[in-house]
C-alpha cells in the first residue's frame, strides 16, 4: 500500500536542492529498491542526505515545488514524509511539579492519582502487565522486572516471547520500551524522577513487530492466544494493547474481538488505546471498540496534577463506535508524557529526543492505554480479588471531570485511581454484552488498511485468509477450540501447541511452521504525515500544542517529541 504526504514547496522556486527554500524528506523505499528510490529522488533535483537503514529508507533534500506527491506515488517508494528538526514541547512557567529541567513536565501519575496509593505502600508489586508491543529494551528502570519467559518447546529462557520475525527481545522500533516505562518504570535512571504508575509491577514482554512496527492481526491473535495460555504461569493480571486497526467489521464476529473477550473471560483486564485518527474518523479504533475491554483516550494534563488547565488533544479518537457502542471507556494523560527510550531504536533514528539520559517525550492514545495499565496494577494490588468486570465499573464510577465533558471524547472521565481502590466494587454491564462475538468473521475485514508484507518470499502481501505463517486461517477450527476460561491449558491451542499447530493445511514447507510464528523480514503501511497540532480547554478556546510527529512504518503508535 502506497501512502504518499503532500509537501510544501513554492512554485518557481530554485531547483538547487541546499537552498533555503528546499524540502527535507524522509523517504522510505519498497524492499529491495532502495537505489531506484534514491534514483527518482536524483531525477527530481534532490540528493540524498543521509542512509537511515533501519527503516529501509534515507533523508533527501527537493527543490522547491518538486512533484513530491508524484515521488511517493512510484512503485519504489513506500512513502515521503517531511523531515524537521524537533525541539521539546515545553511549558514556559517551568519550576512546576515534575519539572525535569528545560521546562519539561510529566505528571500523569499525579494525575491518575497513583501516589495516593504509593503512600499506602501499594506500588504495582505482586501484578504482572503482558504488553504485546514490539519488545522492551534492557534499561535501568525496567531492571529485574521484565519476567524471564520460557520456550514451551526448547524451554531456554528468554526477555520476551517473540511473534516479530526478528529472533530476538530488543525493541528495535521503540514503543514498546515507551509504553513498559509508563506501566512500570521506576525512576533509577533519573533518581525517580521520571517514573510509571506502577513502580513495582513486573512487565512481560509478548513482541509482536519488529524495526517499523509493523504487525499482522494474525499474530496479534497469537500474542493473545499466547498471554491467556500462560496468565498463570506468570501472574498475568492485565493486557495491554497500545495497538489497532482501522476495521470497522461488527465487533459481534470479529476475530480481534474474540480473543480479547476471550482474554476477558479468563480474568484478564484488557486495556485498549481508542487510536489516534482524530474525530474526523467519527470512530474508534479495532479490537477498542468491543464491548468488554477498557477503552482509552487521551487527554494532555498539560504537566499538571491539576484539570484546571487540562486540554483535549485533536489527536484522541472519539465514539461511538462503527456499531454504535459507546466508547471510550475513560481518558488519561496521553500528551506529552515522559517516559523511557529505546536506544538505537527507529524512533531514535527518526526523531532523536533532546531530553538527556534515559527519557523521551512521546504523544498518543497508546500512552493513555499504557497509563491505565499502570493504574490498573496499582488497583489490583489494593484489591487482588477484583474481577475484571469490577475494575471496570469501579474506575468509570470513580472517574473525574475530564475536559470537554462529552463522553463521545473522554467516556466516564479522567481515571482516578485512588478513589477507584478507597471505593466498594461496581459491577461494569452493558446491553451489548448479551450477545458476544462469534470470531467467525473475515480475517482481512479484521486488518482495515493495516497490511504487511512478507519480504523474504516474493513480497507476499497478506491478504484474505493468509496469516503470518502463511498458511490459510480456519475461523470455524479457531472459534470450536476450548476458548473458554477454566480450559485453556487443555486446549489444542493452548501452551506449546499453539506455536506448532497449523491454521489450516500444510501449506508451507515446514521451516516456517514451529514455535516463532513469524518469518524473517516485514514491512507495513502506516500512519505518517505532519505534526500533530491542536487542542482545546474547558471553554472551547482553541489551542496551538505541538504533541510531535508520528515515526515512520507504526500503524497508530503515537507521536515522538
Amino acid at each position: 500500500m502506497v501512502a504518499s504526504v503532500a509537501l510544501g514547496g513554492r512554485a518557481g522556486g530554485t531547483a538547487d536542492p541546499d537552498a533555503p527554500d528546499a524540502a527535507a524528506v524522509v523517504v522510505i523505499a519498497a524492499p529491495g529498491h532502495a537505489d531506484a528510490a534514491a534514483a527518482a529522488v536524483a531525477r527530481l533535483g534532490g540528493r540524498v542526505t543521509t542512509q537511515l537503514p533501519i527503516v529501509h529508507g534515507f533523508a533527501a533534500r527537493l527543490p522547491a515545488g518538486a512533484p513530491v506527491a508524484a515521488l511517493a506515488a512510484r512503485p519504489e517508494v513506500l512513502s515521503v514524509t517531511p523531515d524537521h528538526v524537533l525541539r521539546v514541547q515545553a511549558d514556559g512557567d517551568g519550576g512546576a511539579d515534575g519539572d525535569g529541567g528545560g521546562g519539561v513536565r510529566s505528571a500523569y501519575p499525579a494525575t491518575v492519582g497513583a501516589p495516593s496509593l504509593w503512600d499506602q505502600g501499594v506500588r504495582g508489586q505482586g501484578v504482572t502487565v503482558a504488553l504485546v508491543d514490539t519488545g522492551v529494551a534492557d534499561v535501568a528502570d525496567l531492571a529485574g522486572r521484565v519476567v524471564p519467559v520460557r520456550d514451551p518447546v526448547t524451554g531456554q529462557p528468554a526477555a520476551c516471547a517473540d511473534f516479530s520475525g526478528e529472533r530476538h527481545c530488543r525493541d528495535s522500533y521503540g514503543h514498546g520500551t515507551f509504553m513498559a516505562g509508563l506501566i512500570a518504570g521506576d525512576g533509577s535512571a533519573s533518581g525517580g524522577q521520571w517514573t510509571g504508575v506502577a513502580p513495582e509491577a513486573r512487565i512481560v514482554s509478548v513482541k509482536i513487530a519488529g524495526a517499523d512496527g509493523s504487525a499482522d492481526v494474525s499474530k496479534v491473535l497469537a500474542a493473545i492466544q499466547w498471554v491467556v495460555s500462560f496468565r498463570a504461569t506468570y501472574g498475568i493480571r492485565v493486557l495491554n494493547l497500545s495497538l489497532g486497526t482501522d476495521s470497522t467489521q461488527r465487533w459481534d464476529v470479529d476475530p480481534l474481538n474474540y480473543a480479547v473477550q476471550r482474554a476477558w473471560d479468563a480474568g484478564l483486564v484488557v486495556v485498549v488505546a481508542a487510536s489516534n485518527r482524530g474525530p474526523a474518523a467519527g470512530t474508534i479504533s479495532k479490537p477498542a471498540d468491543d464491548p468488554w475491554v477498557l477503552t482509552v483516550g487521551a487527554i494532555d494534563d498539560h504537566g499538571t496534577p491539576t484539570p484546571a488547565d487540562d486540554l483535549l488533544p485533536d489527536f484522541t479518537s472519539r465514539g461511538p463506535t462503527a456499531a454504535g457502542v459507546a466508547k471510550p471507556d475513560l481518558v488519561a494523560p496521553g500528551a506529552d508524557v515522559v517516559s523511557l527510550r529505546a536506544p538505537g531504536s527507529t524512533v531514535e533514528a527518526a526523531y532523536p529526543s533532546v531530553l538527556e539520559g534515559a527519557y523521551r517525550l512521546g504523544s498518543g492514545t497508546s500512552m493513555a492505554a499504557a497509563v491505565v495499565s499502570g493504574a490498573t496494577a496499582l488497583l489490583l494490588g489494593a484489591q487482588p480479588g477484583w474481577t475484571p468486570d469490577q475494575v471496570k465499573g469501579t474506575l468509570r464510577a470513580t472517574a473525574r471531570p475530564a475536559v470537554a465533558g462529552d463522553p463521545a471524547a473522554v467516556g466516564a472521565g479522567l481515571v482516578d485511581v485512588a478513589a477507584a481502590a478507597a471505593a466498594a466494587p461496581v459491577t461494569f454491564t452493558s446491553p451489548e454484552r448479551a450477545r458476544r462475538s462469534s470470531g467467525l468473521g473475515g480475517l482481512d475485514l479484521s486488518r482495515g488498511s493495516v497490511r504487511v508484507r512478507a519480504t523474504t518470499l516474493l513480497g507476499t502481501l497478506l491478504g484474505g485468509l493468509l496469516t503470518a505463517q502463511l498458511l490459510l486461517w480456519d475461523p470455524l477450527g479457531y472459534v470450536t477450540r476450548d476458548w473458554r476460561s477454566d480450559t485453556w491449558t487443555l486446549s489444542p491451542w493452548a501452551s506449546r501447541q499453539w506455536y506448532g499447530t497449523r491454521w489450516l493445511g500444510e501449506l508451507t514447507p515446514v521451516a516456517l511452521l514451529g514455535n516463532n510464528w513469524h518469518e524473517d523480514d516485514w514491512s507495513g503501511n502506516n500512519w505518517h504525515g505532519g505534526d500533530w497540532w491542536g487542542s482545546s480547554g474547558h471553554d472551547g478556546e482553541r489551542h496551538d500544542r505541538r504533541y510531535g510527529r508520528p515515526a515512520y512504518g507504526a500503524a497508530w503508535y503515537g507521536a515522538w517529541g
